[in-house]
C-alpha cells in the first residue's frame, strides 16, 4: 500500500502566492510584469525556498520527478509544437464574417484530438489573429479559441491532452475514450453556437470602415513550410509510440539517460530539423519570437515547482475528502485541473478513484476503476483546463501570442469573471447534469 506524506498546510503557501502573482502582477505592475526576466525572478523566489524545504524533508525525490518527469517533458513537447507550427504560414487574409471564425474554430476543435490542443492552437492561432486584424471587436474570439481549439476539442484520444495520455498509460485502451465521443459533441455545439451568436452580435456593431478594409484586404490562403507537416507527424508519433508501453527500457530505474529521454530527445532533434528546414522569412511573416514559450516555461517553472506540496497534500488526504460519486469527480477534477496542471491532477484522482474499487464488484472498470469513474476524471480534467489561463499549457501561449499581436485580453480574474463562469460553468453543469447525474 502507497505511503503519504503528511505536510503541514502552511506548505502550500508559496504556490497560493504564485497563483496570486500571476493573477494580479498585470494589474499594479504590467509594464514589470511583461518582462520574462521578472517573471523568472519570481518563480525563483517562490520556488528555491519550496524546493529547499522538501530536501531537508527528505523529499527531493518527488521534486525531482516533478521537474524531471513532468515538467521537462511538458516544456519540451509545448517548444516542440510551437516550433513546427511556427514553421506553417497560413498567407492570405480571410473576411473575418461570424461564418468564417466559426468554420476556424469547428476545424480547430476536430484537429485538437489528432495533433494535440497546443499543436491545433499553435497551427490556427496566427491565421485567426490575421484573418481578424481589420475588426474591432476581437476579444471573445480568443477566448472561445482558448476554450474549443487549446482545451475542450482534445478530448477524445490520448493524443489530444496531456492527461489523457497519462491515463492511457495507467491502462486505458487507445480507442476507449472515443467512448468520450457524446460529451465531446455535446460540448463542441454549445461553445459554437454560442460564439456564432455572439460573433454576429459584435460583427454588426463593426464600423463600416472596418469592415470594407477587411473585404479590401481580402488574399486567397496559401499555405508555406509544408515540410514542417512532416515534422507535426514526427511529433505526434514520438508523443504515441516514444514511451514505456512501446519501449519497457524506458521505465527501467537504471536505464541510460539517452533511453529515458528518448521521447524528448526525438523531439528537440525535431525542433533543431525545423529551425534548420524551414525558411527564415516564413517565421518574420508570423511574427515568430521565443518569448511566448519562454513566458510559459518560467512562469510554469515555479508552478511545478511550488505546487510539489500541493500534490503530496492532496494525496495524503484524499481518503477523507468524500468524494466516491461520478458527479464529485467530475468537478473535483475539473477544479484542480483549472489552477493546477491537469497532467498530474488527473493521476491524483485516478489514484483516489482506485482506493474505492471494491473486491468482487460487479463493476466495469478501465485503467482499474470503475470506467464511469475514469470518464468523469478525464471530461473534468480536459473541459475544466480552459477555466483559468494556468490550467492548460496552451492557454497562456495564445493569451501571450495574442497580446503580441496587439489584440486585448483580459485580465487572470477578468477572463474567469467575464468568459469561464457566464460561458463554460453553465455548460459544463449540462454536461455532469446529463453524464452524472446525482
Amino acid at each position: 500500500m502507497e505511503t503519504f506524506v503528511e505536510l503541514p498546510l502552511w506548505t502550500l503557501i508559496p504556490f497560493v502566492l504564485m497563483l496570486l502573482t500571476i493573477a494580479i502582477a498585470p494589474l499594479i505592475a504590467e509594464h514589470w510584469w511583461e518582462k520574462n526576466l521578472n517573471k523568472l525572478f519570481v518563480s525563483l523566489l517562490l520556488g528555491i525556498p519550496t524546493a529547499i524545504y522538501l530536501i531537508y524533508q527528505g523529499l527531493g525525490h518527488n521534486l525531482e520527478h516533478q521537474i524531471l518527469y513532468d515538467y521537462l517533458p511538458f516544456i519540451i513537447l509545448l517548444a516542440a509544437l510551437f516550433v513546427v507550427t511556427g514553421g506553417i504560414h497560413m498567407q492570405g487574409n480571410l473576411i473575418a464574417r461570424p461564418s468564417t471564425n466559426t468554420a476556424i474554430l469547428a476545424i480547430g476543435y476536430v484537429l485538437a484530438s489528432l495533433t494535440g490542443t497546443t499543436g491545433a492552437a499553435m497551427l490556427l492561432i496566427r491565421p485567426l489573429l490575421e484573418t481578424n486584424k481589420e475588426r474591432k471587436y476581437t476579444t471573445h474570439t480568443v477566448l472561445f479559441f482558448i476554450a474549443t481549439v487549446a482545451n475542450c476539442g482534445g478530448l477524445l484520444t490520448p493524443l489530444g491532452d496531456p492527461p489523457l495520455f497519462l491515463l492511457y498509460l495507467r491502462g486505458a485502451e487507445f480507442t476507449w475514450f472515443l467512448k468520450l465521443f457524446p460529451a465531446w459533441l455535446l460540448v463542441g455545439v454549445m461553445l459554437l453556437t454560442i460564439y456564432y451568436i455572439l460573433d454576429s452580435y459584435w460583427f454588426r456593431r463593426e464600423s463600416y470602415t472596418r469592415l470594407k478594409s477587411d473585404v479590401q484586404h481580402r488574399e486567397p490562403i496559401r499555405i508555406k513550410g509544408c515540410i514542417n507537416f512532416v515534422f507535426l507527424l514526427g511529433v505526434i508519433l514520438s508523443v504515441a509510440f516514444i514511451n514505456q508501453g512501446y519501449i519497457p527500457a524506458m521505465g527501467e530505474a537504471d536505464a541510460p539517460i539517452l533511453v529515458k529521454y528518448l521521447r524528448e530527445i526525438a523531439l528537440i532533434a525535431i525542433i533543431a530539423f525545423s529551425l534548420m528546414f524551414t525558411h527564415r522569412k516564413i517565421r518574420v511573416d508570423n511574427h515568430f519570437t521565443w518569448n511566448p514559450i519562454i513566458e510559459v516555461a518560467v512562469v510554469f517553472l515555479g508552478i511545478f515547482v511550488t505546487m510539489t506540496p500541493a500534490m503530496l497534500y492532496l494525496k495524503a488526504h484524499a481518503a477523507g475528502l468524500g468524494i466516491t460519486q461520478a458527479w464529485q469527480f467530475f468537478y473535483a477534477s475539473g477544479l484542480l485541473s483549472s489552477f493546477l496542471d491537469n497532467a498530474p491532477t488527473a493521476l491524483a484522482f485516478h489514484g483516489v478513484a482506485s482506493g474505492l474499487v471494491e473486491s468482487g464488484a460487479a463493476v466495469a472498470e478501465v485503467a482499474g476503476i470503475p470506467e464511469i469513474l475514469l470518464k468523469a476524471i478525464s471530461m473534468g480534467a480536459v473541459m475544466f483546463g480552459a477555466m483559468t489561463y494556468i490550467g492548460n499549457g496552451p492557454n497562456f501561449m495564445v493569451k501571450a501570442i495574442a497580446e503580441e499581436n496587439g489584440f486585448r485580453m483580459p485580465s487572470f480574474f477578468g477572463y474567469m469573471w467575464k468568459f469561464s463562469f457566464r460561458v463554460l460553468l453553465p455548460i459544463y453543469i449540462v454536461v455532469q447534469l446529463i453524464f452524472f447525474f446525482f
